[in-house]
């Protein structure tokens, strides 16, 4: 990854809420919707030769259901049958039938070593679609979400090798023409890996581009490039004008060149891995910096000039391009700074700091040439300094206020294997890697699509909380945006051992967790009070509480896929598609929204509607008159009146 610049992530101290108190839990109900399907998921299981961890996060934990990011409303599915299923989901009181949107040409019970079939919206009238045996469809769908305007045509279909399913894809036009590009993710067999697990990972990028030839409009292949890796990545996105592609993995992935292309590479790598010497060396005391440069034996002191001010400093030999330019780490005393030339052939020069004490981290901005040498007795003076930090022994001083940290003292769900994943972007022209991010301890957590008209946002743990990015390729000096943030999800995520996805609403108002089988654990955000409410510890009165809600769904088949979107949950089951809907009395709804339910409409303002859908949908369990007095418009008593007349 020589010459990329290495970056890093900064977090808006806004949007992070050091005194959150936690998550209450809250056991209001939660509506939740069951429909039985005419044909089950076209669930395909790991075979016997399928036995990594690899394989497990690839296609063992595949998401079934795809969210529609262009239409929020509208989920699809692949069953057993071939067909694409969608169903749109709104606030009626009953989840939709499934409708047919398109059948795959492909007998996907004819092939033994398939895998799932994947799904994916490249924008809202494009969908790439694979049927896991290998061949990749692009489709022009029309208008999706509407029977009317929805009609999949097949525009493009080919064999591309080895079966794989669909990471990501985008739809652009790039001069005056349009182009689709796909990323294919693919676990294939690696012959000459004998000590690690025998496989690795490809990415295989490909650009579909519509192309005219005597008045002939076909889309055929227009590049293909391949990436290979030996971790399945966490995250893999296209920018949104095919330029580049960004991949956080735990480890590192880099493009597979052609003969002509691989000897250059390997010349590159050759110079690359040859250890160059340190241009210069230095060293530092509270009061000075001390640098060492070695230069010909024939030079002469008229033949160095070097320039001291405030904040730079110049070095040039025998009329040459400068040998060391650039801006001091700190400001120094530049009409007492000095230099020499020592008998062994090499120039000193000394600066003495304006400001004695803080120790520069490093001597040019940005210049990583030089090596700092540090003496033995700085060695020792900070060691003694972070000795108190750290201990061999579990507590050993109980009296002391600030015990020291012992690595046994942390909590199981503190520990993670992949400490070192990062975040790299590669450069769809020169196919090497421009930006690197180092997460360290920044464990990945899920993705999500906030604006299909961007890349998805990806969620990293940061301490106990977890915080969303929203990637920006066309914005250099600020590529990773922090957008939200999630109080203490970082840590509790990690105690749910069972967990299968994760998820949160594209507005940010809440994030799930869902479990193998049956459970589903919503955080919601921080909202006000109605009430009055004060700490019993502290006595203070509490503004707001963050909601922990626990649905658990009637069917005990294991979860295939998850969504979270704006109004409801979605989860797929086999045979089975449940919703369960969170708007409660907390959800954001926009003030005049409309209520559809029990065959009628009413404007309701923002607490109070969610009351009357709580009430609405529990009448058999409320009375009249209880559900009556909850209600302080005369209006929404009204409402409510009619509500409860209609469904007797």
């Amino acid at each position: 990854m020589a010459g990329a610049a290495h970056c890093s992530l900064q977090a808006k101290r806004l949007l992070l809420d050091p005194k959150f108190e936690g998550y209450k839990l809250s056991l209001e109900p939660l509506a939740c919707y069951q429909l039985g399907l005419d044909a089950a998921v076209a669930e395909v299981k790991l075979r016997d030769d399928q036995y990594t961890l690899d394989h497990m996060r690839a296609f063992g934990m595949y998401n079934y259901l795809h969210l529609d990011s262009w239409y929020q409303d509208n989920v699809y599915y692949v069953d057993q049958c071939g067909r694409v299923m969608n169903l749109s989901v709104t606030l009626d009181t009953a989840l939709q039938k499934p409708r047919e949107v398109f059948r795959l040409p492909t007998d996907l019970t004819a092939y033994d070593d398939r895998l799932c079939a994947s799904i994916h919206f490249s924008s809202s009238t494009w969908v790439t679609l694979s049927d896991g045996t290998g061949r990749l469809y692009l489709i022009k769908s029309g208008k999706r979400g509407s029977s009317a305007s929805e009609k999949w045509e097949i525009v493009f279909n080919e064999e591309l090798g080895n079966p794989f399913v669909i990471a990501h894809s985008v739809s652009f036009v790039k001069s005056d023409m349009h182009s689709v590009a796909v990323l294919l993710l693919r676990v294939e067999k690696d012959e000459l890996d004998t000590k690690g697990s025998g496989f690795h990972i490809t990415l295989e990028w490909v650009t579909i581009a519509e192309i005219s030839k005597e008045g002939d409009h076909r889309y055929e292949i227009f590049k293909r490039r391949v990436l290979q890796g030996k971790s399945v990545p966490h995250y893999a996105a296209i920018e949104p004008s095919g330029n580049g592609l960004m991949i956080v993995s735990y480890k590192p992935f880099r493009f597979m060149q052609g003969e002509d292309d691989k000897l250059e590479e390997n010349d590159d790598a050759e110079a690359t891995n040859e250890k160059k010497d340190p241009l210069y060396y230095w060293q530092q005391t509270e009061d000075d910096v001390t640098i060492t440069i070695h230069i010909p034996e024939d030079m002469i002191k008229d033949d160095i000039k070097v320039r001291f001010s405030p904040d730079n400093i110049c070095v040039i030999l025998k009329d040459q391009p400068p040998l060391m330019e650039g801006k001091l780490y700190s400001s120094v005393d530049h009409e007492s700074c000095t230099w020499i030339i020592r008998e062994n052939k090499s120039l000193e020069i000394s600066l003495i700091k304006k400001n004695e004490g803080p120790r520069w981290p490093e001597l040019i901005v940005g210049d990583t040439r030089g090596e700092f040498i540090m003496d033995s007795s700085q060695c020792s003076a900070i060691t003694e300094s972070l000795m108190h930090l750290t201990s061999e022994v579990m507590n050993p001083n109980p009296e002391k206020e600030n015990p020291p940290c012992n690595a046994q003292e942390l909590e199981e769900c503190d520990a993670f294997l992949e400490d070192s994943a990062s975040l790299c972007r590669f450069d769809g022209d020169t196919l090497k890697v421009t930006h690197v991010i180092n997460l360290g301890s920044n464990q990945y957590l899920f993705s999500v699509v906030v604006d299909p008209r961007e890349m998805p946002c990806f969620c990293l743990r940061h301490d106990v909380d977890a915080l969303l990015w929203q990637p920006h390729s066309d914005q250099p000096e600020n590529m990773w945006e922090h957008i939200a943030t999630f109080n203490a999800l970082g840590y509790v995520q990690a105690s749910k051992q069972d967990k299968k996805f994760m998820a949160c609403a594209p507005d940010y108002s809440y994030a799930a967790l869902c479990e193998c089988l049956r459970r589903v654990f919503i955080y919601r955000q921080p909202t006000p009070l109605s009430t009055v409410l004060y700490n019993r510890k502290e006595g203070r009165q509490v503004g707001q509480v963050a909601k922990q809600l626990v649905a658990t769904l009637e069917a005990n088949d294991p979860i295939l896929g998850f969504q979270a979107t704006k109004t409801p949950n979605f989860y797929r089951k086999r045979n089975v598609l449940e919703a369960t809907h969170k708007g409660t009395i907390d959800t954001k709804w926009s003030q005049g929204e409309m209520l559809k339910f029990a065959g009628f409409q009413a404007a309701l303002a923002l607490t109070e509607m969610s009351n009357a859908w709580v009430l609405v949908s529990r009448l058999e369990k409320w009375s009249y008159g209880s559900a009556y007095n909850l209600f302080t418009s005369p209006d929404l008593k009204l409402v409510y009146t009619f509500a409860y007349l209609l469904d007797k």
